[in-house]
């Protein structure tokens, strides 16, 4: 009976061994498909890191798909997402050097804390705006536009944003 046991767990474990080996490769090369870029391929982007609980993230999202004034905005610019909670690696060149990173450790490194967390920034990789939290469709509109005519240049978000209504 023993010995029947002692086969067993060494088959087992043969088996689990053999399942649990991999091919450093090709586990190199999957990781290396798998990295996702938020290198801008038009002269800005928007990068909006949320978390998976967060509800405004949502609205957000769901303003993306149904505001027609938004999608309009937003033609030009390149749109991006990145998951907080997330360690999936991705390509970046904010901050002017191109790098791959995880996707939790970019958003600590911008800053992150709250979401939606908005982020625009040029092909360069420098960052024009930040604005930490949810905004309104209207305002959100002013938001895209203050980085899409470059009014960023001359004037300051605070007053672009009392100028567009």
């Amino acid at each position: 009976m023993m010995r029947k046991g002692l086969l067993f767990v060494t088959i087992l474990l043969t088996f689990f061994l053999g399942a649990c080996k991999s091919d450093n490769t090709d586990e190199y090369s999957i990781r290396e498909e798998e990295v996702k870029s938020i290198i801008p391929k038009n002269n800005y982007a928007l990068l909006i890191v949320e978390s998976k609980s967060c509800m405004y993230c949502a609205q957000l999202k769901k303003d993306l798909k149904t505001e027609p004034e938004i999608k309009e905005a937003l033609k030009g610019i390149d749109l991006y997402f990145l998951l907080y909670e997330s360690y999936k690696p991705v390509e970046t060149n904010i901050g002017g050097q191109v790098k791959k990173i995880p996707e939790k450790d970019l958003a600590r490194t911008l800053k992150a804390t709250a979401f939606p967390y908005i982020i625009f920034y040029d092909k360069k990789g420098n960052i024009i705006l930040q604005i930490p939290g949810y905004l309104p469709p209207e305002k959100f509109v002013c938001a895209i536009n203050y980085v899409k005519s470059e009014s960023f240049k001359s004037i300051p978000i605070e007053q672009y944003m009392k100028e567009c209504g």
